[in-house]
């Protein structure tokens, strides 16, 4: 292993040079711009063997990927904010054609009004693309996840956004471990995909189907993509013992034991939260922190195991629901724990939208309020 002092795009960058992806396309969005920088400037010194495509929009980037794709290419591309709203489109085609494509989003805040920085509503406005989401909050996770990415959308052939916060850890400098090609070529084998489209072959993609071919098709996407939680917590266990990383399974969790109060967050925020948890133990108040990994499928039956009887579990949501109180994290674990029939309470609060600053002491002071509530 080489340690890497560097920041959060750089680790991206490196881990999809070290996977060996044979093809990228993109188109450079702040804060994502240093990513597919770092790529390009890879292929173009010889380090990385990869055809890079530049284009002119991100709808066109993610087009390109999922043809790469389709004729049993590795790839890769990275966006940001508006720049995956453009996406749109293509997301629920490559989702829907069962594409193991791999995508770092890297968040920030939609516009109106123009904001460079970082919340989560560009991932959770995605949410219902077919996409499996992951959330990373440090530079090591970023590496591992865009590897574990990989291996986990080619068993499963489901397309994976790894998305890690804008700013506040793509452009902030970490001590991470890079991974040496063998023991990456032992984790993940070289592509070998169920089909492809060539010319010599024949056969046609996306074609016109009759809803009795349409229907079990898209029952059994959405069938896939819930049993794709376990593929990633197994995966990731394996990727442990080859080297001695662990980030969670479903969830990071921080001081659980005896906990009465759960705090719920993703991305960066949920690191931060460990220091919020330490200073309401010092309080005397019986804090733990649950950092969700997976946000897409959402692990229902998992929440609903972790959580004792009579737990109050605290939300914090870097976005928003519009029209409904809280954001999209407590609206899932509302649902999850609707059929626990004990004393659980769930209370949630957005925040941090557009960047607002999130120190601990803000954390801790927004805790004590909902635990107010929960009384």
């Amino acid at each position: 292993m080489t340690k890497v002092f560097d920041s959060g795009n750089v680790a991206c960058a490196l881990a999809v040079k070290d996977v060996g992806v044979d093809f990228v396309a993109a188109y450079p969005i702040t804060p994502q711009t240093s990513v597919v920088e770092k790529i390009a400037s890879y292929i173009a010194e010889g380090e990385m063997d990869a055809k890079y495509l530049p284009v002119e929009s991100e709808h066109s980037a993610l087009s390109a990927v999922a043809a790469a794709s389709a004729v049993g290419a590795r790839v890769f591309t990275a966006t940001s904010s508006q720049g995956l709203l453009y996406m749109h489109e293509i997301l629920h085609y490559a989702a829907g054609g069962r594409l193991p494509i791999v995508m770092a989003n890297v968040n920030r805040a939609i516009n109106m009004p123009w904001c460079l920085y970082v919340d989560h509503q560009d991932a959770v406005s995605q949410r219902d693309t077919g996409w499996i989401q992951l959330f990373a909050a440090s530079n090591q996770e970023i590496y591992d996840s865009v590897i574990l990415a990989y291996k986990v959308a080619e068993e499963v052939q489901i397309p994976v956004m790894v998305n890690y916060d804008g700013f506040l850890v793509s452009h902030s400098s970490m001590p991470f471990e890079t991974l040496e090609q063998d023991k990456i070529r032992e984790f993940l084998p070289a592509l070998n995909p169920p089909w492809r489209l060539h010319p010599q072959w024949g056969g046609t993609f996306g074609n016109v189907t009759p809803s009795e071919e349409y229907v079990p098709y898209r029952y059994a996407l959405t069938e896939d993509i819930k049993k794709a939680g376990d593929v990633i917590v197994r995966c990731s266990k394996e990727y442990e013992r080859l080297t001695g990383r662990w980030h969670g399974g479903h969830f990071e969790t921080y001081r659980p034991e005896g906990a009465e109060y759960f705090l719920f967050s993703m991305g960066s925020m949920g690191k931060e939260m460990e220091i919020a948890v330490d200073l309401l133990r010092e309080q005397g108040i019986a804090a733990a922190g649950l950092r969700l990994r997976i946000f897409s499928p959402f692990p229902e039956e998992e929440l609903a195991a972790l959580l004792p009887t009579g737990a109050k579990l605290l939300v914090f949501d870097r976005n928003l629901v519009y029209g409904s109180a809280g954001g999209a994290l407590l609206q899932l674990a509302k649902a999850a724990l609707f059929n626990r029939r004990d004393s659980l309470q769930v209370i949630g609060i957005s925040l941090g939208l557009g960047g607002e600053d999130l120190p601990a002491s803000v954390l801790v002071a927004k805790a004590r309020e909902m635990m107010e509530v929960c009384k």
